[in-house]
C-alpha cells in the first residue's frame, strides 16, 4: 500500500504557511503569510499560484474533459452515463475574513458562532439541479445500482477504514471517475512515493514551528497579557479560539442527546420521541449559542488586544520564516524537484 504521508504532510505544509494567519495578518505591515519562503515551492501543489479566475477556468476545462471520459469508461463497462453540465467551483479569496481588525472582531469574534455571510438569506437556485442520470439509475435493479456506482466511483471505504485512518485514496481504486480525473490531471506529485521523505520532513517542520521554544516564549507573553486582562488559563494563542469551538461542540452534542440527557428519544415526562420532544430547537438559535457568541466576541477582543501588544502576528511569522529558510537550505534539491514535477503536471 502506498504511504498516506503525502496528504498529511501537504496539510501540514498548509499549516506552516498559515501559522500566524489564524491570528490575523501582520498589523505592522512588515510581513504577511504570503511572504512565506516555502510558498514558492508548495503553492503549485494546490493551485495557490493561480488567481481565482484562473482556478475557475482550469477547473471547468478539466471537469468537462473528465465527465466526457467518465461517459466513455462507463459505456465500455456496459452502463450509460450522461456527463454533468456546468459543474462550478466555489473558491473563496478570504477577503471577507479580517480577524486582525477591531470592527470585524466586534461583530464576529473569531467567526465561529457567527461568520461573514451567515446573516445573508440563502438564495434559491434559478433552476433546480437535475441529475441527468437519475432516471437511468432508478430503472436498474438494486444489485445493478450497486454495480453502477462501484463502477463509477469504486468500492466505498469501510467505516473501520475511515475511523482508524487506514483509508487512502488511490485513483486506481476510484472507478471510472478516478481513471478519468487521472487522465486529465496526470500524476499528482504530492502523492508520489518520490516525495514521501520530503513530506515526512515537512510534517516534522510543522511540529517544530508550533512547539519550538521561540514560539513558546511568544505564547507565554501573550498568555501573561491575557491573564492581566482577566482571561487566564490559556497557554497558547490558538487555545483561545479553540475554547469557543469546544464549547460550540458541546452545545451541538447536548442538542443531539450526545451528553446522555434526554437523548434516547424520550421527553423528560416520558413521552415518546414523536411527541413534544421531537420538536427540538435548532442549537444555532438556542440561548446557549447566543450566550456563547457574546462570550466569543468578548474573548476575541482581549485576544486581539494582546496580539497587538505582543506583535504576535509579525513575530510568529519571523519565527516561521526563519525555520522555513533553514528547511529550504537543507532540502533545496528535493524542493526544486517537487516544484518542477508540480509545474509539469499542470
Amino acid at each position: 500500500m502506498r504511504s498516506s504521508v503525502p496528504f498529511a504532510a501537504l496539510a501540514a505544509s498548509a499549516t506552516i504557511l498559515a501559522l500566524a494567519g489564524c491570528a490575523g495578518a501582520s498589523s505592522g505591515g512588515e510581513l504577511t503569510p504570503e511572504d512565506s519562503p516555502l510558498s514558492e515551492y508548495l503553492s503549485a501543489a494546490w493551485g495557490g499560484d493561480l488567481s481565482p479566475e484562473e482556478q475557475h477556468k482550469k477547473f471547468a476545462e478539466q471537469q468537462a474533459k473528465s465527465e466526457a471520459l467518465m461517459a466513455e469508461c462507463m459505456a465500455e463497462e456496459g452502463f450509460e452515463y450522461a456527463p454533468a453540465q456546468d459543474v462550478s467551483l466555489d473558491i473563496s479569496t478570504g477577503d471577507e475574513w479580517e480577524p486582525d481588525k477591531r470592527e470585524w472582531v466586534e461583530k464576529y469574534g473569531y467567526g465561529y458562532v457567527s461568520s461573514p455571510g451567515a446573516e445573508a438569506p440563502v438564495e434559491e437556485p434559478a433552476e433546480e439541479t437535475v441529475d441527468p442520470n437519475a432516471a437511468y439509475v432508478s430503472s436498474l435493479s438494486a444489485s445493478e445500482q450497486t454495480a453502477y456506482y462501484e463502477t463509477l466511483y469504486g468500492v466505498s471505504p469501510t467505516d473501520e477504514e475511515l475511523e482508524d485512518g487506514t483509508y487512502e485514496y488511490r485513483w486506481e481504486d476510484a472507478g471510472c471517475q478516478g481513471w478519468a480525473q487521472h487522465e486529465v490531471s496526470g500524476d499528482d506529485p504530492a502523492q508520489s512515493e518520490e516525495f514521501t521523505a520530503l513530506w515526512e520532513k515537512l510534517q516534522k517542520l510543522s511540529t517544530e514551528a508550533q512547539e519550538g521554544p521561540e514560539l513558546a516564549d511568544l505564547n507565554a507573553e501573550w498568555a501573561t497579557c491575557m491573564a492581566d486582562h482577566g482571561e487566564p488559563g490559556f497557554a497558547a494563542q490558538a487555545d483561545a479560539g479553540q475554547s469557543i469551538i469546544a464549547a460550540q461542540e458541546k452545545i451541538y452534542e447536548a442538542a443531539s442527546g450526545g451528553d446522555g440527557e434526554s437523548g434516547d428519544g424520550e421527553s423528560g415526562d416520558g413521552e415518546s420521541g414523536d411527541g413534544p420532544a421531537a420538536d427540538i430547537q435548532d442549537p444555532n438559535d438556542s440561548p446557549e449559542m447566543k450566550a456563547l457568541g457574546e462570550r466569543e466576541i468578548e474573548l476575541a477582543l482581549v485576544d486581539l488586544e494582546c496580539r497587538e501588544k505582543t506583535s504576535f502576528a509579525t513575530r510568529s511569522l519571523r519565527i516561521q520564516f526563519a525555520l522555513e529558510e533553514k528547511f529550504i537550505a537543507e532540502n533545496k534539491a528535493e524542493l526544486d524537484a517537487f516544484k518542477a514535477a508540480a509545474e509539469q503536471s499542470k
